[in-house]
């Protein structure tokens, strides 16, 4: 079968990673897989295997989400917009899709609503109507109005199929970020969390017995760089590795050399081996994402969350709640971040750890194949 994956980052890379995580299983499955990507380019993340298909890139303006910059920094104009509505529904009609998945849309990115929406729109016009899916995580922005989570429901029940919770509602049900409706329920299909295969120790044994700091695609990581550095002073008998992402982390890693002085630091922009360097690392500190807690649940690394909390997002704080309770994992709020804060937080996970390797409930990619395919297969 054919399958069309939907799917615009705004501020890190999060929701295209597990996208592609999504694209790779039902590879896996024998189907021809089309990514297409609105956000900035990510050539680090994994899509060997799949056509991806680059719209006109846009992220947003910090943790303001309604306003929309080109690659450039620019406003993204409505002729801007158009050509991406235009890209995204000739990508519908040419591709014509057995399965087509929408990445949060409708529960998120409603700044893009006309683009979202002329895709629906023209998958319903093709001379079959592929089976259309939404695919969200584990915890949503919370509405800030009825007006919204109604939409999104109207949303739902005019062009979807079913949508597609990557969670165990044992562990976090959608109810905990949204409100869930007797009529939105009986579209809801839980997956289990949507993972890649669980890292394998590095052949190289890099990362060994190191701090590794990951902080995202983005800029909102600094503030964690920044205390890291002071935290590696007041631990000298252990080596910390900051990973840098985003575009312009070439220019972000020129910043911080600055301040390492004689702290013993590696500074570099994000690797392709992370995952496997993550079981061998004394500690991680890191935000608290979707597809970071289920990197660091699967290599069973002590680690310090540090959740990004801007503006109005609860997501991550949310998530570490939940996380805390787990032995070798503590939360640190971003209002108390500094040096002193974080080395005493990575020297206290690293006394309790290391922790079992979670393995169930992570299958939620192969599930979401299974589901999808059925939904097909009653059509």
């Amino acid at each position: 079968m054919k399958i069309m994956i939907v799917v615009t980052h705004l501020l890190g890379t999060g929701h295209l990673s597990r996208a592609l995580t999504l694209g790779r299983a039902f590879l896996r499955a024998g189907h021809q897989t089309f990514v297409v990507s609105g956000g900035m380019p990510a050539p680090q993340l994994d899509s060997s295997g799949m056509t991806l298909l680059g719209l006109p890139p846009l992220r947003s303006d910090g943790t303001d989400f309604t306003r929309l910059l080109t690659q450039s920094g620019d406003v993204a104009d409505t002729t801007y917009l158009a050509a991406r509505e235009s890209a995204l529904v000739e990508a519908v009609r040419s591709f014509a899709p057995d399965i087509l998945i929408t990445e949060l849309f409708p529960f998120g990115r409603r700044s893009l609503a006309s683009e979202f929406t002329a895709a629906l729109e023209a998958a319903h016009a093709l001379p079959r109507r592929p089976v259309v899916l939404g695919s969200i995580r584990d915890i949503l922005a919370p509405p800030s109005k009825p007006s919204k989570a109604e939409r999104a429901e109207e949303i739902v029940y005019e062009h979807y199929d079913g949508i597609l919770v990557h969670s165990d509602p044992g562990v976090v049900s959608l109810e905990v970020s949204w409100p869930v409706t007797d009529r939105l329920r009986e579209r809801l299909f839980y997956t289990g969390f949507v993972a890649p295969e669980a890292p394998a120790p590095h052949p190289d044994t890099l990362g060994k017995d190191e701090i590794l700091v990951s902080a995202g695609g983005g800029s909102v990581g600094q503030p964690i760089f920044r205390a890291a550095i002071e935290a590696a002073r007041k631990m000298p008998n252990r080596r910390w590795r900051l990973l840098v992402g985003g575009q312009d982390a070439a220019a972000r890693v020129d910043q911080l050399q600055q301040l390492v002085g004689d702290a013993r630091v590696t500074i570099e922009p994000v690797r392709p081996d992370f995952r496997q360097m993550l079981p061998l690392a004394a500690a991680s500190v890191s935000m608290c994402g979707y597809n970071t807690a289920l990197d660091i649940l699967q290599s069973g690394t002590p680690a310090v969350f540090v959740p990004f909390d801007d503006g109005k997002e609860v997501e991550q704080s949310l998530r570490g709640q939940s996380l805390s309770e787990l032995p070798a994992i503590e939360v640190l709020p971003r209002k108390k971040l500094d040096g002193a804060a974080l080395a005493q937080a990575v020297a206290a996970v690293i006394s309790k750890g290391p922790r079992p390797v979670s393995t169930d409930g992570i299958d939620g990619a192969a599930r979401s194949v299974e589901i999808a395919c059925s939904l097909r297969g009653q059509a």
